[in-house]
């Protein structure tokens, strides 16, 4: 179990993460691309590609589903307070690789 303020830490330690306002609801971005947003205290939308959601929703089905925009997958809908923390925490790792240019990609401590 998780907080939405560990959340947002865990988002911001990444390199160069800001969190803006997105319509209105909050995002986390990497040089201006939205890689997660926060639409209420309880979810965080975070944008990772189809083998990543399937693997979340089968580790955490209580706690993941799928995001659809219209009929495309775009990520995993994460209940922060029943999934377990390592697995928000890779899930925000990989949104913000997919995001994130590759020489900043490289600034990422291994781990």
């Amino acid at each position: 179990m998780t907080t939405m303020r560990r959340v947002r830490e865990q988002a911001l330690s990444l390199p160069e993460t800001t969190e803006q306002p997105h319509h209105e609801i909050s995002s986390f971005r990497v040089r201006g691309k939205i890689f997660a947003t926060v639409p209420d205290d309880q979810h965080v939308r975070i944008l990772v590609g189809e083998d990543e959601v399937a693997a979340a929703c089968a580790e955490a089905p209580a706690g993941c589903e799928p995001l659809y925009w219209g009929a495309k997958l775009r990520g995993v809908v994460v209940t922060v307070r029943t999934t377990p923390a390592p697995l928000i925490d890779e899930l925000l790792t990989e949104a913000w690789l997919a995001k994130a240019p590759p020489a900043l990609r490289r600034t990422l401590p291994a781990g």
